[in-house]
């Protein structure tokens, strides 16, 4: 089998605040032994979040079993998700800004397609609906659980308990049209029909206004699917929440915004 040296596009700071807490980890599990040291096993799930590597090029490249691989990743995924806040602490955070962007993406799955609670009409593929809400710069502030991609962007935010907490907090938040009928400080643009009126020459305005506002919410969208292992899930569905959640931390820490 070839091989090559490759570069994971992460800082030195990532790799090593993960290795403490796999250390940590181990520590408080009294692990006597294992095939790779922390940072090792950190190097190896940051090879297979960031860049996408399967089980079997990081089973050949470090070297472990693939089952081994297969390990590694799921317990530092799970130690990683668990340090991640749930949505009443991220609209805690949100609530000190001057307005968030709200926006969902879906997350291609590999599935049958027969599933049809993961299809989506919209994007006419199968996935998972993850809810972003990004800062004014658009930056990652929080992802939501995902959902099964056929549900609808406002249904999956009112499931995951993100509009009754904005709603509550009294934050600003631009969204867009898919979010109509939010109420609340949820600021939507205007929508046109077929059976009234067109919009006006102000409306049009404020929706560009509005526009160029939540354009910045793209960015995050963006950030969130740098990570190549979300570009299509080859895992079971229900694994895409701790996959998330992991890599919402992950990018927390790259950007030194993280407090544990």
């Amino acid at each position: 089998m070839l091989s090559y040296p490759a570069s994971i596009p992460l800082s030195n700071h990532t790799l090593i605040r993960l290795a403490e807490l796999i250390r940590a980890r181990r520590s408080e599990r009294r692990c006597r032994w294992r095939r790779l040291d922390a940072s090792r096993q950190a190097l190896l799930v940051l090879a297979h979040l960031r860049n996408g590597d399967t089980y079997a090029r990081l089973a050949a490249g470090f070297p472990v079993g693939t089952s081994t691989a297969w390990r590694y990743v799921r317990e530092a995924t799970d130690l990683l998700a668990l340090l991640s806040d749930d949505v009443h602490a991220a609209v805690s955070r949100a609530g000190r800004l001057a307005y968030t962007i709200l926006d969902g993406t879906l997350i291609p799955i590999d599935r049958l397609a027969d599933e049809r609670p993961y299809y989506s009409g919209k994007h006419r593929r199968h996935g998972v609906n993850v809810q972003i809400l990004a800062d004014p710069a658009g930056r990652l502030l929080w992802a939501s659980p995902a959902l099964p991609g056929a549900t609808h962007d406002l249904t999956a935010a009112r499931a995951t308990g993100l509009i009754d907490a904005l709603r509550a907090a009294g934050v600003k938040v631009f969204a867009d049209k898919g979010y109509q009928g939010a109420g609340g400080s949820i600021r939507t643009p205007f929508k046109g029909h077929r059976l009234r009126p067109p919009l006006s020459r102000h409306q049009r305005s404020v929706n560009r206004a509005h526009a160029r506002i939540r354009a910045c919410g793209e960015r995050a969208v963006a950030t969130l699917k740098t990570w190549k292992v979300l570009s299509r899930l080859r895992c079971c569905p229900h694994r895409a929440t701790t996959l998330v959640q992991a890599i919402l931390v992950l990018q927390l820490i790259e950007e030194g915004r993280n407090s544990r």
